[in-house]
């Protein structure tokens, strides 16, 4: 997790700076509705490299906003889900939803 004294000043920059990227933003939309396997959230997230989704998903497990979950299992299963801290960011995940469709409406 980032340590306060490393985090911008403008708490607009802190948001960004957790989820500033179209593919964290995204994979948190797609981790809305439960936990996700890795492959699962690879083929929602079309284009989207495997490398990228690994560097996505550990950076937003070390920020606390995912966590995984392993099974212990063979063959390995492993699960994605949002934690408390990151199931906070929904509202923001909705105002998106609502201005992007507002957005639509005005230009279409």
């Amino acid at each position: 997790m980032i340590k306060k004294e490393e985090m911008p000043l403008c708490d607009v920059a802190t948001t960004v700076q957790l989820v500033g990227s179209k593919w964290k933003t995204l994979i948190i939309r797609d981790l809305i509705t439960g936990p996700k396997r890795n492959s699962e959230l690879k083929r929602s997230l079309s284009g989207i490299s495997q490398k990228v989704l690994t560097e996505s998903l550990n950076s937003m497990i070390r920020d606390g906003l995912v966590e995984r979950v392993d099974f212990q299992k063979v063959p390995p299963h492993v699960e994605y889900q949002l934690t408390t801290l990151g199931e906070t960011f929904l509202p923001v995940i909705e105002a998106m939803r609502q201005w992007g469709q507002f957005y639509k409406e005005q230009i279409g």
